[in-house]
């Protein structure tokens, strides 16, 4: 354990000794988080080992669906890394690991048509995604300093209680991140579904496999949101009760 978690966990103990019942919901919450996340790691490797139809690669499949949906000028490459995939709007890339940029596998075509599925929403321009990628560089500002913030504001919250709102502030762009994200993965899982389906990419037996594939990595990001929300909740909760003494 980290002297940052040290620090504040004694300052919260100290602010809310009644605090029992919150962290049972962490502690729920990081259970929980671990059975999904290994859930998705045993899926994907399941279905690593069974070939789509057509056997397509990961890449063909990227390409392929960029076509399909009048998108040129998006660049499919290979990144380092096991599930590293993503799309960057900022230069239009498609980032495929390796196991899915060379794969055949149901995984992969489904990791490659998802991260296509962002391509799309961005060509499209899907609000949601638009809304998160404007939220990425105020992100980026808020994590360099919202945990030394917070544990600032907990260690003065009965001198300073201004310094804990500030960092509510900021960890609730945090938060607002994580819920944004669910429904632009979700509308990216559904995107490239559809599509696989309609191109035969997957079989009536295979396509299932690929959802139950996509459906899993859908509830990493659930717990992520569900995980954020409690935290913000949990640290509200103490600077109001704070303010009531």
């Amino acid at each position: 354990m980290t002297l940052f978690v040290l620090l504040q966990t004694y300052a919260q103990n100290n602010i809310m000794p009644g605090s029992s019942a919150m962290w049972l919901v962490f502690i729920a919450l990081t259970i929980v988080s671990m059975i999904v996340s290994k859930s998705v790691e045993s899926k994907f490797k399941k279905y690593s080992n069974i070939e789509t139809s057509r056997r397509q690669t990961g890449c063909q499949v990227a390409e392929q669906m960029l076509h399909d949906n009048d998108i040129h000028d998006v660049t499919v490459r290979m990144v380092n890394g096991t599930l590293t995939d993503h799309y960057n709007p900022a230069n239009k890339t498609l980032n495929l690991s390796k196991d899915v940029y060379y794969g055949t596998s149901v995984a992969a075509a489904a990791v490659a048509a998802h991260e296509c599925g962002h391509a799309v929403q961005h060509a499209t321009g899907y609000a949601p995604l638009s809304l998160r990628s404007a939220l990425v560089p105020v992100v980026n500002f808020a994590s360099k300093y919202v945990s030394w913030v917070l544990l600032a504001g907990l260690l003065l919250v009965r001198t300073f209680p201004s310094l804990l709102l500030i960092g509510i502030v900021l960890f609730a762009v945090s938060t607002l991140f994580s819920l944004v994200t669910l429904p632009v993965e979700i509308n990216a899982s559904r995107r490239a579904l559809v599509w696989i389906r309609q191109h035969d990419i997957t079989s009536a037996t295979t396509h299932r496999y690929a959802e139950s594939a996509l459906r899993s990595a859908a509830y990493t990001y659930v717990m992520a949101a569900l995980t954020s929300l409690a935290t913000l909740l949990y640290y509200v909760m103490i600077y109001m009760g704070n303010n009531r003494r």
